[in-house]
């Protein structure tokens, strides 16, 4: 495991082992969560995923990005409700860019729903930048569908 520098959290990658344990996470704080099997396919498909635990083993987060040429996608990315509001999804999206370099990238992309309007805020202050809309991308209850924004990072 990796330190995660000024956390006391630790990064390693993510494997069918800890599949369970995301995709819980990953129900407790989104509305309309992957399902497990995207995990257990993007974990079998050799996506770029890392958990980020406690010391105490712990799960705090994780992410996933995929790879296509010269340009990560950022998959699916989450904190645990109480590691949120800590800076910790700023620390941790620092990590997403510096993997994504050392994996020759030259961008970085990803959707987000235009209600998650707190996401929205860090990616702006991340640097990433509103390039483009997907009609009906999210699946949004009795509304139907949510857009998704697309935004990119240039790195």
């Amino acid at each position: 495991m990796t330190p995660l520098d000024g956390t006391g959290l630790h990064l390693a990658p993510m494997t069918a082992a800890d599949v369970d344990e995301v995709w819980a996470l990953e129900c407790s704080v989104f509305p309309y969560p992957w399902t497990r099997g995207n995990f257990v396919d993007a974990v079998a498909s050799g996506y770029d995923g890392w958990t980020v635990r406690e010391e105490d083993g712990a799960l705090a987060g994780y992410y996933l990005l995929m790879y296509a040429l010269d340009e990560a996608h950022l998959l699916d990315v989450a904190l645990s409700g109480k590691r949120q509001r800590q800076g910790l999804g700023r620390r941790l999206l620092d990590e997403i860019v510096a993997r994504a370099r050392s994996q020759g990238m030259v961008s970085i992309l990803l959707e987000v729903r235009p209600s998650n309007e707190r996401a929205l805020e860090v990616y702006r202050r991340h640097g990433y930048i509103h390039i483009g809309r997907r009609k009906g991308y999210y699946p949004a209850g009795a509304a139907g569908r949510e857009d998704a924004i697309v935004m990119r990072l240039d790195l």
